[in-house]
């Protein structure tokens, strides 16, 4: 099920914001952000879905998750247009290339971790 791979991730983001908490002695924390690249491999709403439960008697269990989406931008190779690619189905608006070098769009980032 696609679900688990999210889970998994989740888990690790998770163990991994535990060990900041620990190491940076906070107790309570208010907020996590992550930020997901719209051409990621991870899909927001799955995260969000099984956030609860990975958090669930953790020091994160009382958090609020904030979910950034980062656009999937490209540069064209030809005529160094930016454009998304989604919105432009890979293909440069400006010269119908489908040769481009991409920007961004494939993160998947622990932005913030807001403490109480």
């Amino acid at each position: 099920m696609r679900i688990l791979h999210e889970l998994g991730v989740v888990l690790e983001v998770v163990k991994t914001v535990e060990n900041f908490a620990k190491a940076n002695g906070l107790t309570k924390i208010d907020t996590l952000v992550l930020q997901i690249g719209e051409l990621s491999s991870m899909i927001p709403r799955y995260i969000e879905a099984c956030y609860p439960a990975a958090v669930d008697g953790t020091l994160l269990q009382d958090t609020k998750l904030k979910i950034e989406i980062l656009p999937g931008n490209a540069i064209c190779k030809h005529c160094e247009k930016v454009f998304n690619v989604i919105e432009n189905n890979g293909v440069c608006p400006k010269c119908q290339s489908k040769e481009f070098n991409l920007l961004g769009g494939k993160e998947f980032i622990i932005k913030e971790i807001v403490a109480c």
